[in-house]
């Protein structure tokens, strides 16, 4: 390796982990816990046990320097001592954003946490995301039971519903007053808690009493400091099959083939995963990655090269990759969504006529089919592997809210469950680094495609 790609790397690996100090990670909380915790567990965890942010470094060097200064997050878990008092205290819970596999889990295990572990019995479910906490909607809240929400654990979608957009936080913050709200559990990505984080800071105004305590839900899996978030495994392994379909129309024919878009706006995690389950893509293309359609290095020439040398080819790509041809910054007046994101462009379909119409010119024979399942992946219930992590992160979120905890969420970092401030989660988005990442090494690996498909300036 070049003095250069060590130095690169190097300089990537620390801005992985760019924090501006250790009381980044402080979890802050809303009094002293006082009050003996209903639980008998063989073991409490306390506000002392850490989980250092790094696992990897450089060198001695840079592990002394990191170790001289460390950055540690909180461990989850239950506590012997809580802040709110189970008698009297009640609970909310809101689902955000676009569906996802796994919502319905999260709910149900926060009710079953809440009702049998804590002896709270009133719950309430706010309906259709922060609509739900504006009353000029009219959607009256659900009072959530252990017998309402048993079945839901087998179901796609969410038992709440959501929107996107956002409300106005004073006005939602009145409506957690008005039903006497303690423990308030917001279910989203990265809108959501931004959203979160607002309801944190009016509360705070406010001098009341009510943890906010989230749960990160996306599929892209692009929320910064967890490892992996709920419904991710989920959506690739069901992408897989997109990709076998798309696979098999392929061979199946002469010059065949497959393109198929998966979900990822900001980072190509599920593109990336879902290929190295199944070894039959020959490219990925995702949004952390730069690429030229044409010229002597462009992707249309090496999916050329692959069609003469093996007379099919099977492509993935993540929906926010190629927005340089498709996106806002080719549009005059780029549109937003009802939560203020740019609107992507559509790259899959620019890609089917973009290729069609690239060998049609070089006269090469072809059958293209494009397969688009994202509506599909997002609505199916949980596997078995989520459903078990939902779980987890719905008893470790009612354990932090029950000990006072506030204006954080919970995740994994290095095998741990763990307590991380929202301000840190959404400071920026978690993406692939295509220098020194491991999984995109194996998309490589696995795939043959060149590192890079851009042309010498």
């Amino acid at each position: 390796m070049s003095a250069t790609m060590e130095k690169n790397q190097g300089e990537s690996l620390r801005e992985r982990y760019k924090i501006h100090a250790p009381q980044s990670t402080r979890i802050f909380t809303l009094g002293e816990p006082t009050h003996e915790t209903p639980l008998k567990v063989p073991h409490y965890y306390s506000d002392t046990e850490r989980i250092s942010l790094r696992a990897h470094f450089l060198d001695e060097q840079d592990c002394k320097e990191f170790f001289d200064n460390p950055v540690t997050f909180e461990v989850a878990g239950p506590r012997r001592k809580i802040f709110h008092d189970p008698i009297g205290a009640k609970a909310g819970i809101v689902t955000c954003g676009g569906l996802c596999p796994g919502v319905n889990n999260v709910i149900r295990a926060l009710v079953m946490q809440l009702w049998y572990r804590y002896n709270i019995k009133e719950i309430f479910g706010f309906q259709y995301g922060y609509q739900g906490l504006n009353p000029r909607y009219w959607h009256e809240p659900v009072k959530l039971t252990p017998e309402l929400v048993d079945p839901i654990n087998s179901e796609g979608g969410t038992f709440l519903g959501s929107s996107r957009g956002n409300q106005d936080v004073q006005i939602m913050v009145d409506t957690l007053e008005r039903f006497g709200v303690n423990l308030f559990f917001p279910i989203g990505g990265d809108g959501t808690l931004h959203g979160a984080e607002a309801i944190y800071n009016e509360i705070t105004k406010r001098n009341l009493k009510i943890s906010v305590v989230g749960i990160p839900k996306t599929i892209d899996n692009d929320i910064s400091f967890v490892s992996k978030s709920f419904g991710f495994e989920t959506a690739f392994s069901i992408a897989v099959q997109a990709i076998a379909s798309a696979s098999a129309e392929a061979e199946g024919a002469y010059n065949g083939i497959g393109l198929v878009k998966l979900m990822g706006r900001h980072s190509g995690y599920v593109a990336a995963s879902a290929a190295l389950a199944l070894k039959e893509v020959n490219f990925v293309l995702i949004p952390e990655l730069d690429f030229d359609l044409y010229g002597s290095n462009g992707f249309l020439t090496h999916l050329k090269e692959r069609l003469q040398r093996r007379h099919h080819a099977v492509i993935v790509v993540a929906e926010g990759a190629g927005q340089k041809y498709v996106g806002p910054e080719s549009m005059d007046k780029p549109d937003r969504d009802a939560s203020g994101n740019l609107k992507l462009g559509d790259i899959g379909l620019f890609l089917k006529k973009e290729i069609s119409k690239f060998l049609d010119k070089e006269s090469i024979e072809h059958t293209l089919k494009y397969i688009d399942p994202s509506y599909m992946i997002r609505s199916v219930p949980a596997n078995a592997s989520d459903s078990i992590f939902t779980g987890h992160l719905a008893q470790n979120a009612v354990h932090a809210a029950m000990a006072g905890k506030t204006n954080m969420l919970v995740g994994t970092w290095n095998d741990h469950f763990i307590h991380v401030p929202i301000s840190m989660a959404i400071s920026k988005r978690k993406v692939i680094d295509p220098l020194t990442s491991p999984l995109w090494q194996s998309v490589l690996d696995s795939t043959g495609q060149p590192n890079l498909m851009k042309n010498p300036e």
